[in-house]
């Protein structure tokens, strides 16, 4: 009986030293990036109905980081095996670059504890699957690559695709809305019956499935409370708004004094619209009641010119910059970013 009793305290202790150490990033952030809030005198121009806070366009970094995670993963298993992508660096990054963020929303309003709830929230839970991967790639998942040889097997290249196409999907849809049960299904109609085959279609197939399973109940969570709006309002300036009107996704609301009040759809649609627009001459004069946004871009150089936190890509070679701007000036950073040796990413929305 008192063997069974410390077995039992073994584990309770292992599961809280386990739940800590998932914690532990989260309560450093907290305690040690703080921000030092300070006042906005800036004016919206939109009425509050249009507004979106302005530290959410810092605080939608942490999702798409997790987004450009996947896509580093893809990219370096498109030639190597994923024992190769580096999971803590991935989780260092999460984390490293959330402490930026939390400082600099002190010019922005802040850092809200709804929105903490939510990053911290997806935060551990990338923190976990990313442990879990490397846990099983670094050990089982290793031995399989050696049994396999240096030949590649029909699943390794067919797990890389899956992971290109999630990775392009999440750019735009929330990640429940992905087909996993399908992923899982074309596990078996790939391969062949190879050891690396087999131990790949059991270790995804069985990841899929799990994943099928949470997105069920985030789905239907979301559903009860709501999606968040796939639209948001700006007004621009320097273009004429029968050129805005044929815009794929634009809707011209109406002139204003300080330009013309538009519509425009969210997330991965609004990057390529704001560069389409910065390259016919536009100007953008606020967004969603915003005079400042964070962009993404990438260089072959490790800090670029106005970034609040620079980190190196796995699988490219490169390096991702956040570099916050003010919106007014947004169209001749996007103009300009190729002749400083800058790629646009993303631009984040709020």
């Amino acid at each position: 009986m008192r063997w069974l009793l410390r077995k039992l305290l073994w584990l309770v202790a292992g599961l809280v030293a386990l739940i800590l150490c998932l914690l532990a990033p989260a309560g450093y952030v907290e305690l040690a990036c703080r921000p030092d809030m300070r006042a906005d005198d800036y004016r919206p121009i939109l009425p509050e109905t249009d507004r979106r806070p302005e530290a959410r366009t810092l605080l939608t970094y942490p999702e798409w980081h997790i987004v450009h995670a996947y896509d580093d993963y893809a990219r370096v298993i498109t030639t190597g095996d994923p024992q190769d992508y580096g999971y803590l660096s991935s989780i260092g990054g999460f984390w490293s670059s959330l402490c930026a963020l939390s400082e600099a929303t002190g010019d922005h309003g802040g850092f809200p504890w709804e929105t903490k709830q939510m990053v911290y929230t997806i935060g551990v839970s990338f923190t976990a699957e990313m442990l879990m991967k490397a846990a099983y790639e670094e050990t089982l998942g290793r031995v399989a690559t050696w049994i396999r040889g240096d030949t590649r097997a029909p699943l390794d290249d067919l797990s890389a695709l899956q992971a290109a196409d999630y990775a392009e999907f999440l750019q735009q849809v929330p990640w429940y809305k992905w087909d996993f049960a399908k992923s899982a299904a074309e596990l078996h109609e790939t391969g062949g019956r190879g050891f690396r085959d087999r131990e790949r279609r059991l270790a995804l197939g069985l990841e899929y499935r799990g994943k099928a399973a949470y997105a069920g109940v985030i789905a239907q969570a979301v559903a009860q409370v709501g999606a968040d709006a796939l639209t948001l309002r700006m007004i621009v300036a320097g273009i004429d708004a029968e050129r805005l009107a044929a815009l794929p996704g634009v809707n011209v609301i109406g002139q204003r004094p300080e330009g013309i009040e538009i519509e425009t759809p969210r997330y991965r649609e609004l990057t390529h619209l704001l560069a389409q627009m910065a390259a016919e001459g536009a100007g953008f004069v606020e967004i969603a009641g915003n005079d400042d946004i964070l962009v993404t871009a990438i260089s072959g150089q490790e800090q670029a010119t106005g970034a609040i936190f620079s980190f190196r890509r796995q699988g490219y070679g490169d390096f991702r910059h956040l570099i916050m701007v003010k919106v007014a000036d947004l169209g001749s950073l996007l103009r300009e970013m190729s002749g400083e040796g800058l790629t646009l990413e993303h631009v984040h929305d709020y």
